[in-house]
């Protein structure tokens, strides 16, 4: 998707080796419009899919799908949360999660009544690195019997292996902007070319 290469570009700032930050218009502060044509560009990579929910987790992942789902018939959207709370209430599906960008280990939990095997599931995310969190929602998924349609990522770092381990796996996975290396001494990003994916040549 052009528009969010040519944003990374841009605003995106390279910190160090392998940490690519986008937090004025991505995961933490949110352009609204932005995120609002890249569901409009899930929507037309996953036309036909049955999709009737949208799964991510917390946090950066919330604001996107939520977007995203308006271009799914304003499909409900569940987040897995990260850590226990009174507000969890009843049987939950649970995993733990290594985080990339945290190193830490995380409880990754959803109640059990949000998910069946009668759901249709297009997974989203902000990132995908080494794709551990994917990992989790996919047990999550398991366990609940429901379908995986696809998975939608805003920024995948190709250089990591999360992204074409799960293609090899068979899933349908559409990231909207997939970064081949990234050079912290001079902040350049290189794109992977994705001829066709977004209608693009």
């Amino acid at each position: 998707m052009k528009e969010l290469e040519e944003r990374i570009l841009r605003d995106g700032v390279v910190k160090m080796e392998g940490v690519l930050k986008v937090p004025t218009f991505l995961n933490h502060q949110m352009d609204v419009e932005l995120i609002d044509k890249m569901g409009a560009e899930w929507a037309r990579r996953f036309a036909g899919k049955p999709v009737n929910k949208i799964l991510t987790i917390e946090a950066s992942g919330i604001g996107i799908a939520a977007l995203a789902a308006r271009h799914f018939g304003n499909c409900p959207v569940v987040f897995a949360k990260k850590a226990k709370s009174i507000n969890l209430t009843g049987d939950q599906y649970c995993t733990k999660v290594q985080s990339f960008t945290h190193g830490k280990v995380f409880d990754v939990i959803v109640e059990k009544d949000l998910l069946s095997p009668d759901d249709h599931l297009l997974i989203i995310d902000d990132f995908m690195a080494m794709g551990a969190a994917m990992h989790g929602l996919l047990e999550i998924v398991e366990q609940s019997g429901a379908t995986v349609e696809g998975i939608g990522i805003a920024i995948e770092k190709g250089f990591q292996p999360g992204g074409d381990s799960l293609r090899r796996l068979g899933y349908q996975l559409e990231s909207l902007a997939i970064v081949e290396e990234l050079d912290a001494a001079n902040g350049k990003v290189v794109f992977r070319e994705q001829p066709g994916a977004a209608g693009e040549a």
